[in-house]
């Protein structure tokens, strides 16, 4: 019994190692669930299939990586394992979603396959680390969690959900980027100048200061709830910080943990404010 629960409960395989992903899913999936205000089954089923699709990418990321030479074979009943699991629980809840009558909703599943295996075709080429850009596709796949989660809630289709799923992708992609500058800023040996501070951070303050402006704009003419730009200020503010004091030798996990709350304070302003 210890032999097989060390060959096959191995937490490096079954569970993502980049834990700050995890706040790319449970974002989207608590703002739509509070969003449509109802909590049912096909919600259980929908939240299910979402959590053990994502769980999926770990495991079949590692039999990619044994099949390109870069792990030992050694893990492969492991990493089989997890998918066999993970694929298995996702399939049993979309059969569930199908029989409730939301199959419509399976389309919504289509760009995560496209992404998904994209992110697996870079594996195979040894070149997934530092891709920015297919985080940022990657999070906007994940943020349609909430609109398919929200129009459950509400029992029917509407426009609110596409808003939903925009401006949580919109968030994720703020956030993705400046995650990126604070890591580049660890490299730093000294404090640079104001005016290499913002060249480096241009992009991150771009992103977050589009978002707090277009919410303020869409709440101006009541298209969003009228607090909900607290919820992005909380990332703009943030931002600003990040650009004006360097990451100089700041460890990565910290980096995380900070953003982690941000994205946290972010998720429950949004709740709370779109109540509003």
């Amino acid at each position: 019994m210890d032999r097989f629960s060390n060959t096959i409960f191995r937490k490096h395989i079954a569970l993502p190692s980049d834990h700050g992903s995890w706040v790319f899913l449970f974002c989207p999936l608590l703002i739509g669930l509070f969003a449509g205000g109802r909590w049912t089954a096909a919600s259980l089923c929908l939240i299910i299939a979402a959590l053990a699709a994502f769980l999926l990418r770990q495991p079949l990321s590692i039999v990619v990586k044994i099949h390109s030479g870069r792990r030992s074979h050694r893990d492969l009943p492991t990493a089989w394992f997890w998918v066999i699991i993970y694929g298995m629980t996702s399939f049993l809840a979309v059969i569930g979603l199908i029989l409730l009558g939301f199959n419509n909703f399976l389309i919504l599943a289509i760009p995560g396959i496209l992404v998904f295996s994209w992110h697996l075709y870079l594996i195979s080429k040894r070149a997934e680390r530092r891709q920015a850009g297919v985080e940022i596709v990657a999070s906007g796949v994940l943020a349609l969690t909430a609109p398919a989660v929200y129009w459950i809630g509400i029992g029917s289709y509407n426009l609110t959900g596409w808003l939903l799923w925009l401006l949580i992708w919109a968030q994720s992609a703020a956030s993705i980027v400046y995650a990126y500058l604070r890591l580049e800023q660890r490299q730093l040996t000294s404090p640079p100048n104001r005016r290499t501070r913002i060249t480096m951070g241009r992009r991150s303050l771009l992103y977050s200061t589009f978002n707090f402006m277009t919410v303020i704009i869409l709440s101006m003419i009541r298209i969003t709830p009228p607090f909900l730009p607290l919820a992005y200020a909380v990332q703009w503010f943030e931002t600003i910080r990040g650009v004006s004091n360097p990451a100089i030798g700041v460890k990565p996990t910290l980096i995380g943990l900070r953003q982690l709350a941000v994205s946290t304070i972010y998720t429950i302003l949004f709740i709370v404010t779109w109540q509003r």
